[in-house]
């Protein structure tokens, strides 16, 4: 299982937010590109970027700094969330370097448009999808729609996404740890790899989902965890690299 530092970005900060309130934020650094070379130089093999602003404004807001990560780092691969609501924003980001797009609201609003996106696109488009108690939310998280995660998850899939990005929003940002049954559960639901968000408070935490993993969880995104020093990102990932070597 990879283990996926999330480097939030809110008028060209990074910062952290509880439960994706835009005003319960934590400012972590003034210079993105410095905090993506400190999680390269732990040993991160993807990076998870989210233009928070992006996600409530329906367009990208902090592509400047998303750019600037790409380009210092140009081997590694680097997942965008946040604002991607058409094709010509898929484009401009993989043109930048940027390895996956990840389609949230747009996937609800519009399910076809995930469908055009996988065929021009094809390998380079997730779906994100967060929910609350089960129901899908939109919108940067402010709004609930009646949707189960599963049944969203099954109609993508057969689109050919690259992987279903999961957040637990109850769990976001508060250090409570990860909802490993759901997640666990929406991946034995559907063929598509899942990548767990949400919740990663400790060593611990990994190793629950890193057990997890051959129900089809590839991946767990840490954010606020790596930022205030609850889990040592380069341990986490040494532990989810050894329990698959034995698994």
């Amino acid at each position: 299982m990879l283990l996926i530092p999330a480097i939030d970005l809110k008028d060209g900060r990074c910062v952290r937010l509880r439960q994706g309130r835009m005003d319960d934020e934590t400012i972590f650094s003034d210079d993105p590109v410095e905090m993506a070379g400190r999680w390269v130089r732990e040993g991160a093999r993807r990076l998870h970027l989210v233009d928070l602003n992006g996600a409530f404004a329906g367009e990208p807001v902090n592509g400047e700094a998303i750019r600037g990560i790409a380009a210092a780092y140009p081997d590694l691969p680097i997942q965008v969330g946040g604002g991607i609501r058409d094709e010509a924003t898929i484009e401009a980001y993989l043109s930048a370097g940027v390895s996956y797009c990840i389609i949230g609201t747009q996937a609800v609003k519009e399910p076809e448009f995930v469908a055009r996106a996988c065929r021009a696109f094809p390998g380079h488009v997730m779906v994100g999808l967060d929910a609350k108690d089960g129901q899908v939310a939109i919108k940067g998280w402010a709004e609930i729609t009646p949707y189960r995660v599963d049944e969203l998850a099954k109609r993508f899939e057969d689109d050919g996404v690259s992987a279903i990005v999961y957040t637990d929003i109850g769990r976001d940002g508060m250090l409570s740890g990860p909802n490993v049954e759901a997640t666990r559960a929406l991946a034995e639901a559907i063929r598509t790899p899942v990548v767990a968000s949400g919740g990663i408070t400790g060593i611990e935490d990994i190793r629950a989902l890193a057990e997890a993993a051959s129900s089809g969880i590839s991946a767990a995104i840490t954010g606020r965890a790596i930022y205030e020093g609850t889990l040592d990102f380069a341990e986490g990932q040494r532990l989810a690299d050894s329990l698959r070597q034995t698994g």
